[in-house]
């Protein structure tokens, strides 16, 4: 029943049902679950719930600036039927994580995410979150954000988080913040900074607990105690001379059940693995999968321990370059938020689907040049096509085992040409008998043997085209120095189409007129 004394609290009241409709319903755990959701699904959960309370929220400010507009009300600023919704969800982000809250941003648009960015009431939170985000969206944050805002959110950081950040903050924002580092972390945030991305040193935690040797597990065990906590993913206690060479490691497990009176010294163990900053953090991501550590010493060339590496910054790292060569298949070149501005993803896109048109282009035109065999013999034009995409496609395989055992560390130059020779057999007999399967179809549709035989040698031919630009082009780029898989699949592509029409059209001419 409306009503009548005021029919636009009826507006408003009927907007925030209908908003409330939208809401996906959620249903009870103890009646239509039998398990607890996985932690796994928390974050899309909590995606969903901010989705429709920001559904809800667009409903009701529309039509309270509706009714403003009938009133002759001008009205820019927040409008006060939003504010509950703003509260509740508010609310939500104050219970979640913060990689919780970088998942939820990086879904969301880029007015929804500022929306949400602005609810988050806290500078530590504000430093964490940022940190958890992909570059891409940091940006966009950042851009936001004023100068107070900016160092207020860098100051709750530890040197190596502000490190992974450094490169996306205005310069004058980390001058400001390194002015109120003491010394040693100056030095370490220099330090971080100073490694590349595919480094150790980049991957580096300066939080670390260091022991003499010359002491019992007892003073050990104090020492710790009046820490506020341990750093995080702390399996082993390193162990210095007071020079801070690295003596050895005392393993949390041993400290915890040995004797209290032990000395370190005969506790600990010397037998680890250790890192230098300048090491490839691919061998180090290798290794900790290997031995199935949890953290790893990093020390200098004088064997002094500067910092360490945990599995947590190693699984980042795995995530970011698997996704980073994912990205460089498809021919993007960076990491691109789904919600870009349309002028920064062209960007992105356009250079590597400008050269594919090249490329694809050069083998409509090889194509062009067997005009009047295709003319004679029409069904070559339905089966070229097969040619060229069966050896695309068995070249993508061989490309795609050689970039991994690049990747691991296989592939050296005492087994290249034992890797080359297995390969190019292997897809010599996978070509026999996809050359028979593909004559013999050719035979039945076209009516001639001789074009089966066309079909067969074109089908073996071009296998071996794909399987030799497959291997070759990652391992020339890698022994540039280059990402092996960086346009790796663009130049496949051409060779298979441009070749594969060459070869069954050459081959056509030859023998089938």
């Amino acid at each position: 029943m409306t009503d009548p004394r005021n029919p636009d609290i009826e507006k408003l009241k009927a907007a925030e049902l209908q908003g409330s409709r939208t809401e996906n319903p959620r249903p009870e755990p103890e009646e239509e679950r039998d398990v607890e959701p996985r932690e796994a699904d928390h974050a899309q959960e909590a995606l969903e719930e901010a989705q429709s309370l920001l559904a809800r929220f667009h409903l009701i400010d529309t039509t309270a600036r509706e009714i403003d507009a009938e009133a002759g009300i001008s009205n820019q600023g927040p409008n006060p039927a939003v504010q509950p919704i703003l509260d509740e969800l508010s609310n939500k982000l104050e219970e979640l994580h913060p990689a919780d809250i970088a998942y939820i941003l990086e879904a969301l648009p880029l007015s929804e995410r500022i929306i949400v960015w602005d609810l988050i009431k806290t500078a530590e939170r504000d430093g964490d979150i940022l940190v958890e985000v992909s570059d891409a969206v940091r940006e966009t944050l950042i851009e936001h954000m004023d100068r107070a805002d900016l160092v207020a959110a860098a100051e709750t950081l530890d040197t190596d988080e502000l490190a992974d950040i450094a490169e996306d903050l205005p310069r004058e924002v980390i001058d400001e913040v390194r002015e109120g580092l003491t010394h040693e972390e100056r030095e370490q945030l220099r330090a971080a900074m100073s490694y590349p991305d595919d480094a150790v040193g980049a991957l580096m935690d300066f939080e670390i607990i260091e022991v003499r040797e010359d002491v019992t597990l007892e003073v050990v065990l104090r020492y710790m105690r009046r820490m506020d906590e341990l750093p995080d993913h702390t399996d082993q206690i390193f162990v210095v001379d007071r020079a801070s060479v690295l003596q050895g490691a005392l393993p949390i497990n041993r400290l915890l059940v040995s004797d209290a009176d032990a000395l370190v010294e005969d506790i600990m163990t010397s037998d680890m693995l250790t890192l230098n900053p300048w090491d490839k953090a691919d061998d180090a991501a290798q290794a900790f999968e290997r031995y199935d550590l949890v953290s790893a010493p990093v020390i200098d060339a004088d064997n002094k321990l500067v910092g360490r590496v945990t599995v947590n910054e190693v699984m980042d790292y795995i995530r970011e370059a698997q996704e980073e060569e994912n990205l460089s298949k498809a021919g993007l070149r960076e990491e691109e938020d789904i919600f870009a501005p349309i002028s920064r993803s062209v960007k992105n896109r356009a250079p590597w689907l400008l050269l594919n048109l090249c490329t694809a282009s050069t083998a409509a035109y090889v194509a062009s040049r067997f005009e009047g065999t295709v003319s004679h013999i029409v069904i070559l034009a339905f089966l070229m096509s097969i040619v060229a995409g069966i050896g695309g496609n068995s070249g993508n395989q061989t490309m795609t085992l050689i970039i991994r055992g690049l990747a691991l560390g296989q592939i050296t130059s005492a087994n290249v040409r034992a890797l080359v020779t297995k390969e190019l057999s292997t897809t010599f007999l996978i070509g026999v008998g996809g050359g028979l399967i593909a004559g013999t179809f050719a035979t039945l549709i076209g009516g001639r043997l001789s074009l089966g035989l066309v079909m067969m040698g074109a089908m073996m031919l071009n296998l071996l085209v794909g399987a030799t630009v497959g291997m070759l082009v990652p391992l020339a780029r890698y022994r540039m120095g280059r990402d092996p898989a960086v346009g790796s699949s663009v130049l496949l592509t051409f060779a298979t189409d441009t070749m594969g029409f060459f070869i069954f059209l050459g081959l056509a001419t030859l023998f089938l007129l």
